[in-house]
C-alpha cells in the first residue's frame, strides 16, 4: 500500500528532524517536529492496520462461497 510507505517515510524524516532540533536546542522547532512525527506514526499504524486486516465484507463473501462448495 503506497499510503503506508509514504507515511512511514514521513515519520522517519520528521524523527530525524526531531533529533536534530533537540540536539541544536531549538525548542519551538523541536515541538513542531515532534507533533509531526506523532501524526505520521499514527497514520502509518492506521494504514498498516488497514493493509493487514483487509476488507471484512470481502472476507465474509469468500468464507461463504467456501462453505457452499463443501
Amino acid at each position: 500500500m503506497k499510503a503506508h510507505k509514504y507515511w512511514s517515510i514521513g515519520a522517519l524524516i520528521t524523527m530525524i528532524g526531531t533529533f536534530y532540533t533537540g540536539y541544536k536546542g531549538s525548542k519551538s522547532g523541536h515541538r513542531y517536529f515532534a507533533c509531526s512525527t506523532l501524526i505520521c506514526m499514527i497514520m502509518s499504524m492506521y494504514t498498516g492496520h488497514k493493509m493487514i486486516s483487509g476488507n471484512k465484507r470481502t472476507r465474509k463473501q469468500v468464507e461463504n462461497t467456501k462453505a457452499e462448495e463443501q
